[in-house]
């Protein structure tokens, strides 16, 4: 009798929510959404989280749920920002008239594009230095050689941050070299993205090593909805002497060698630094280390150079660091090549593996082209995402439209993250042109004033066009309507690509 009595209530119960289930999905539609509206985003993103949650049931809210939402691990990272930020302000006002004679003098060589090392000065991103030495590297053959002869002579410190650190050949041999500098005395910090490197994390957690590790942002069951937000850094500091900074992880893919004969083309850059750049450098590690719960240390003699050099070197790169990660207070390496951009005055060259603008880089780029301005774009011609190379087509037709001149690289995955402007500024670093990394990911790039590197990549620029079709307006309206129409549903995706 009770198990009829049961029965017949758990049927009355599924009834009811047959006819009911629409309030509670209605409830937390209205409540996801006006949470959205609350938060006061940008308008564009939040009118495209909207359209994906409405068009997209269930789908569009478990997108929203792993990928939307502000949680918070961002406000934590927000107070380890302003602890870090209270520690550093009086070393950034004992030297304050030091970086305003620097980038006095910086501005006697390119101008008004010097605003961008002050607006990084103001914003205590990073001190502009002079008679810094840089070297262009070309794809993994050569970022690799350079980087092994570096860890081989060190001796004081390694400090390596990367998204990708694979356990391959290459890796394995780094990993090596790092072994015996750390059993030798040698400070040897190591951090990787823990959703990027997750062999290397696996392999940290089984060997007994001297070296001293932290994978970024663990990646658990509980912690999913977090997982939206990566370390997409890759950076080297040994002995604050010699840095690097660039597109290219630590991965056999990256190395392009003809015996092996890879099965795709990798295209990159990086750039080597020695200088009293390094410091900038070696301090967004030091951010990045506390972020990640390292064992602290001190900015002390043998980590850091001293900021005033002689003005006799031969080198002569004016060099500064844009960084910004989710906690920042605005998106600052997007606003840096916003700066730089609006001050072209011949020519604008950009490569970009990811091209999904906010509206504000797409306007700069049209204003720049509308008004006489060289601009041009280099993007792969087919990318290792689906939905991105989809998204990233449909935001190429106003681009066209007002003259800028738009290059699919062939050859391979053109996976390098660099802009030259007028030949006198150079931006390369980890930073896509899109919305993950301006507003979600951890990113750094370096801006470089240098006549001989922004020659050695127009050159390289040039090099590339050679392996590229020209994509003009009439090649983009002429592709079938089908590939335009999926274009558009994935530009709906373009807050979580």
């Amino acid at each position: 009798m009770q198990n009829i009595v049961l029965t017949e209530k758990i049927q009355e119960l599924f009834h009811i929510l047959q006819e009911w289930y629409w309030l509670p999905a209605m409830l937390l539609y209205i409540g996801v959404i006006s949470t959205l509206l609350i938060e006061n985003r940008n308008p564009s993103k939040t009118m495209a989280w909207v359209l994906v949650i409405v068009f997209l049931p269930v789908i569009g809210l478990l997108l929203y749920y792993f990928f939307g939402q502000k949680f918070s691990k961002v406000k934590k990272m927000q107070r380890v920002n302003q602890r870090q930020a209270v520690r550093l302000k009086k070393e950034w006002e004992r030297l304050d008239p030091i970086m305003e004679e620097l980038i006095h003098d910086i501005r006697g060589d390119i101008g008004d594009l010097s605003r961008v090392f002050t607006f990084l000065k103001n914003e205590r991103l990073s001190s502009p230095t002079m008679n810094n030495d840089v070297k262009l590297l070309v794809n993994g053959e050569e970022k690799f050689k350079y980087l092994i002869e570096a860890l081989t002579a060190a001796k004081h410190s390694i400090h390596l941050e990367y998204y990708i650190f694979e356990t391959d050949n290459i890796g394995l041999q780094i990993l090596n070299i790092l072994e015996s500098k750390a059993n030798e005395g040698i400070a040897v910090r190591l951090i990787v993205d823990s959703f990027g490197s997750p062999a290397l994390v696996r392999y940290m957690e089984r060997v007994k090593s001297n070296i001293q590790f932290k994978d970024f942002l663990p990646v658990t069951f509980s912690s999913l909805a977090n997982s939206n937000y990566r370390n997409h850094r890759k950076i080297a500091v040994i002995d604050g002497e010699v840095g690097f900074i660039g597109g290219i992880n630590i991965s056999d893919r990256y190395i392009n060698d003809p015996k092996k004969n890879n099965a795709v083309y990798w295209r990159d850059t990086s750039i080597r630094i020695e200088g009293a750049a390094i410091n900038m450098l070696q301090v967004g590690f030091w951010h990045s280390w506390n972020q990640a719960d390292g064992e602290p240390f001190m900015l002390e003699k043998g980590y850091l150079k001293e900021l005033r050099q002689s003005r006799d070197t031969k080198a002569n790169a004016a060099v500064a660091f844009v960084s910004s990660d989710p906690a920042s207070k605005g998106p600052f390496n997007m606003e840096a090549i916003l700066i730089a951009l609006g001050e072209a005055n011949t020519k604008i060259q950009l490569c970009t593996p990811y091209y999904i603008p906010s509206d504000e880089l797409a306007s700069v780029l049209m204003i720049a082209a509308s008004s006489g301005v060289k601009v041009e774009l280099m993007i792969p011609a087919k990318s290792d995402s689906y939905l991105v190379h989809h998204a990233s087509f449909s935001f190429l037709k106003p681009l066209l439209e007002r003259g800028v001149k738009v290059y699919l690289y062939n050859k391979g995955f053109l996976h390098a993250k660099t802009i030259t402007v007028d030949g006198k500024l150079a931006f390369v670093g980890t930073v896509n042109l899109d919305i993950r990394s301006f507003y979600i990911n951890y990113e750094v790039a370096a801006a470089v004033s240098d006549q001989n590197l922004c020659s050695e990549m127009e050159r390289q620029f040039e090099i590339d066009k050679l392996e590229c079709d020209l994509l003009t307006l009439e090649v983009w309206q002429s592709r079938l309507k089908w590939k335009r129409g999926i274009d558009s549903i994935c530009r709906l995706l373009a807050p979580v690509l």
